[in-house]
């Protein structure tokens, strides 16, 4: 049963790593260390092989293109494009985030030929008529608020000649409480303990989320705590 601090999004909450004031080398640790805790939880294996791989081979060849909205430090942009070029499609990515200080841990990272950072929001991309093959989104949804998310998924749309996928929290009282204790041992000297419990109450339940999605989505359970938004071109 949810707790009562759970039954309702927390939307008030703020998350340090959001202050443009909070300490530079905490956020940076917050960054790298989100790389394994997206490989150990965000399930984006499951989705490349359910959505993005079935998209890539739609296409019939020629490079691909994937936007990644909210790159933070980039890493699911670059396992995605490390997956797709695995199975052999040529592949291209792009990280887009309105915070450069995001975008300085993703250029600093492991170099990937083909894979950009640049700063901005989707509707800079989608006024000036960007196309894409996939858009995605990690851990996004929850930073925004019904309107804000409306846009965004507007945005994707616009973006998108193939597939949309955001993926987010599933809003629970047990991923509150395993997330609390399984990520102690990588919290220390980060924002990961506290920030990664208020983003979960900040997030919604799939019930929520179908109710704020517009027509021509719909919601996923891609793993556990899991949540998936998921559109097509064609839908």
């Amino acid at each position: 049963m949810i707790t009562a601090p759970l039954v309702r999004r927390d939307t008030e909450l703020r998350e340090i790593m959001d202050d443009p004031q909070c300490d530079p080398v905490r956020l940076r640790r917050t960054l790298e260390r989100f790389g394994l805790i997206n490989r150990l939880v965000a399930g984006w294996g499951g989705v490349y092989r359910r959505h993005v791989r079935p998209q890539l081979l739609a296409r019939g060849g020629g490079d691909a293109r994937i936007l990644d909205i909210g790159c933070g430090a980039g890493d699911v942009l670059r396992g995605l494009v490390a997956r797709a070029r695995a199975d052999g499609f040529a592949v291209s990515g792009l990280g887009l985030d309105p915070d450069d200080r995001s975008l300085r841990v993703a250029r600093d990272a492991r170099p990937m030929p083909g894979v950009e950072y640049t700063l901005g929001r989707s509707g800079d991309l989608a006024s000036r008529g960007d196309r894409f093959d996939v858009v995605v989104s990690n851990h996004l949804l929850h930073h925004l608020s019904d309107p804000e998310l409306t846009s965004v998924l507007a945005d994707s749309r616009t973006l998108s000649r193939g597939v949309s996928l955001h993926s987010d929290i599933h809003r629970s009282a047990l991923a509150y409480a395993g997330y609390a204790i399984a990520v102690v041992p990588l919290a220390f000297g980060s924002f990961l303990h506290t920030d990664g419990l208020r983003s979960i109450r900040r997030s919604h339940t799939a019930f929520e989320l179908e109710g704020v999605l517009p027509a021509g989505w719909r919601v996923e359970r891609p793993a556990p705590f899991r949540l998936l938004a998921v559109s097509r071109a064609r839908d």
